[in-house]
């Protein structure tokens, strides 16, 4: 991938009319596009693909054309001009090998990001119709991994304006309080996975762009407390790591045209009280209410590598065995069988 940096100069045209409101019309652009863009005056620098950069250069070229023709421009103009100039992309590439749109969450800066699973599908397909779902399954079975493309597709689709990612801060029995850094340097490792999915979707450029201009926030769970979240994406990762107080809080924060994903293990709760877990909780509490709905996942739906569903394999196994310990006698009448034999 060869990456440029192109500088165009506006001239001769109301550059509020042509940005839009908070910049709305450049914030269309850069959601349908990997490329980053940063407006400095009357200058837009674009840094991404050089295909890419050139496609973004006409679009601009005609938004100019546009708003010195009509003195004005609107959303609708925008995503117009953007159709015709970027030309259809997915039907592009999905004639090319007959894959099946109906499981494509998102067209990534590497691959096509899809379903490949059945309950996956069903995953994308809830998440699409309802409010708020609520994701269980073991590590490796793709949770937040979907969740996150989710967020950019409806994002470049410009269903929403942001996407807020958070997580609990509680693993492995590690307090905030006692790592070393500030507060980011706390976080960073509690919040990396999410970063890391982030990165798998969109070039380093367009990332740092996304979390400059709070397209993409990023935040601990217990700095969610406050706010209402409207025009968003909120995804709370590793949920069974939060509190029935903290489920509570989060999940009230959902605002106008919002949507939420939960994901979790339930099995892997790092509480000192495990039945304190809010993802547990949760079950009990939302069955048959509309627009909620839950999806679980098992080792079927493992996409990582394959001993990863070999491992989870075993430690389910290994659970049941602890759940159902042998009648007392058992483990020496069988080793008295064998000798015998």
């Amino acid at each position: 991938m060869h990456i440029v940096e192109k500088k165009i100069r506006l001239v001769d045209v109301d550059l509020v009319e042509l940005f839009g409101l908070q910049e709305s019309h450049l914030q269309l652009i850069e959601n349908k596009f990997d490329t980053a863009i940063t407006v400095r005056g009357d200058t837009i620098i674009l840094r991404g693909e050089s295909a890419e950069v050139k496609t973004i250069e006409m679009i601009v070229s005609e938004l100019v054309n546009t708003v010195r023709r009509n003195h004005k421009l609107s959303l609708t103009d925008v995503s117009t001009i953007i159709d015709l100039v970027h030309g259809g992309r997915a039907g592009t590439a999905a004639s090319g090998n007959g894959d099946d749109l109906d499981s494509v969450i998102l067209w990534g800066k590497k691959e096509v990001i899809r379903a490949r699973t059945p309950k996956q599908l069903e995953y994308y397909k809830k998440a699409q119709a309802n409010d708020i779902v609520f994701c269980i399954g073991p590590a490796g079975t793709g949770k937040t991994f979907l969740a996150v493309a989710m967020a950019l597709s409806a994002l470049r689709a410009n269903e929403i304006s942001r996407i807020i990612l958070s997580r609990p801060a509680v693993e492995a029995g590690e307090s905030l309080g006692f790592l070393p850094g500030d507060i980011a340097e706390k976080v960073d490792p509690y919040l990396r996975p999410l970063l890391d999915a982030l990165s798998d979707m969109v070039t380093p450029e367009k990332l740092k762009s996304m979390i400059d201009r709070r397209v993409v926030e990023i935040v601990p769970l217990a700095y969610m407390r406050g706010r209402t979240l409207n025009n968003s994406f909120i995804i709370l990762d590793e949920a069974q790591n939060s509190t029935k107080i903290q489920m509570k809080m989060f999940l009230t924060r959902l605002g106008q045209n919002s949507k939420a994903i939960v994901t979790g293990d339930v099995t892997q709760v790092d509480l000192v009280k495990k039945h304190d877990s809010g993802l547990v909780n949760v079950f009990q509490l939302f069955q048959n209410i509309r627009g909620i709905e839950f999806v679980e996942f098992d080792k079927s739906d493992v996409v990582r590598h394959r001993l990863v569903m070999e491992i989870v394999a075993a430690y389910e196994r290994d659970e049941i065995r602890r759940e159902n310990p042998p009648r007392k006698g058992f483990v020496a009448d069988d080793l008295s069988a064998e000798r015998s034999e």
